[in-house]
């Protein structure tokens, strides 16, 4: 079988022959979940799957692989905009499309990292005292508060899956956020540049989360 992660579910489909259309798929995701096709994205190994009709062994799909659902859920209506008609959304320019790559990457750095730490620092310690904010992002899914009162430390139990698949889907949401930042044909070197390291680097953070929680 291989698992399909989709928020706190894990579906289960048998695996198909390796040369299997990724199409084929993610038909048969669409069938069982009932999602309209270009609401959710299919994400394995850190990468989205794009070309449906690339074989499943392209994206190095076989038994017990998890791939991880990202969206599928409701877009409610946006509601009448208030600003004036002639305001426009300004086309994305190498600047601002840096701008962003940094602002994902930074919140990534200041709000994930830590808890990423202390969640493998909980893996090969179990019974160590883990500081008050350890694994937040993880157990609420938001980002920290800043009520300004600090938090009696306590001793953790050991991390749980349910800790692990938060943190890695945190992750993976900040990878597609950086993969919509590319855009086909824009000619910028140094944005591309820019988003392949910080690619790298969170893709990076998640193997470290991965390989923690397998070897616990």
């Amino acid at each position: 079988m291989i698992h399909v992660k989709w928020d706190r579910e894990v579906l289960h489909f048998p695996v198909p022959p390796p040369d299997t259309p990724l199409g084929r798929l993610r038909a048969d995701i669409e069938e069982y979940t009932q999602l309209p096709p270009s609401s959710f994205k299919l994400v394995h190994a850190g990468a989205v799957m794009k070309d449906d009709q690339a074989p499943i062994s392209a994206y190095k799909i076989r038994e017990n692989s998890t791939i991880a659902l990202i969206g599928g859920h409701t877009v409610p209506e946006a509601p009448t905009p208030r600003q004036p008609l002639s305001k426009v959304k300004e086309p994305p320019t190498e600047e601002n499309t840096i701008s962003a790559i940094r602002t994902e990457l930074g919140r990534v750095r200041s709000t994930l990292v830590p808890d990423v730490d202390a969640f493998i620092l909980a893996c090969s310690n179990p019974v160590a005292t883990v500081p008050p904010s350890a694994m937040s992002v993880a157990q609420t899914g938001n980002l920290p508060s800043s009520s300004g009162i600090a938090p009696t430390a306590k001793q953790s139990k050991g991390p749980t899956s349910l800790d692990h698949t938060r943190l890695s889907e945190l992750l993976l949401q900040s990878l597609l956020r950086l993969d919509a930042l590319h855009l086909s044909g824009a000619d910028w070197p140094d944005a591309r540049q820019q988003r392949k390291a910080a690619v790298r680097e969170v893709q990076g953070v998640l193997d470290r989360l991965d390989n923690a929680w397998a070897s616990r």
